[in-house]
């Protein structure tokens, strides 16, 4: 397990799917997430069930508060490149209670960590959505920058939306 300030970093297990369900059904959660689709909680089981293992290509990991153990939502690194040392990062905080805690922030990091440390990435990236404010406040403590813009490329309420790309170097992280 990876341990930051305020959580703990662990794999995903199969008894993991009951709140992964909860949250994926939760508009408010998936409000700014690429894939939102409702899905069944024996879907849900399934595919926690068959899970693959961690793997330098793709590492998922749950957040966990130090303080309890309380399961709050999850950190992906992925698609990691060895010949060009770089990765993308998916996360998000599922238990709505914990917002703006810090939570998210810290799981970040601690991940961040990992994949330089651990895996010897040299960038790590993400893409986010424009107005997403509170996700790119968080992405800016850590260190990420904004490299790039795609613009009207996330479609939401009615509206198109710009995302981001953002990118940390491993002498950037903070």
């Amino acid at each position: 397990m990876l341990t930051g300030d305020l959580v703990r970093l662990r794999p995903v297990e199969p008894e993991d799917a009951d709140a992964f369900h909860r949250w994926h059904n939760d508009e408010e959660v998936m409000r700014w997430l690429q894939s939102y689709f409702h899905t069944s909680l024996a879907s849900a089981r399934k595919r926690f069930g068959d899970r693959q293992e961690n793997s330098y290509e793709k590492v998922t990991f749950c957040i966990e508060t130090l303080k309890d153990g309380k399961l709050i939502g999850v950190v992906v690194l992925r698609d990691a490149d060895p010949i060009n040392a770089r990765a993308e990062v998916d996360i998000y905080i599922g238990e709505k209670d914990h917002w703006g805690g810090g939570y998210g922030t810290d799981a970040l990091r601690t991940a961040c960590r990992y994949g330089f440390d651990t895996m010897r990435l040299h960038s790590i990236e993400l893409g986010v959505v424009e107005a997403n404010a509170r996700a790119i406040r968080s992405y800016e403590k850590v260190g990420f920058q904004v490299d790039g813009r795609f613009r009207q490329s996330f479609f939401r309420d009615g509206e198109w939306h710009d995302a981001l790309l953002m990118c940390v170097l491993k002498d950037e992280l903070k």
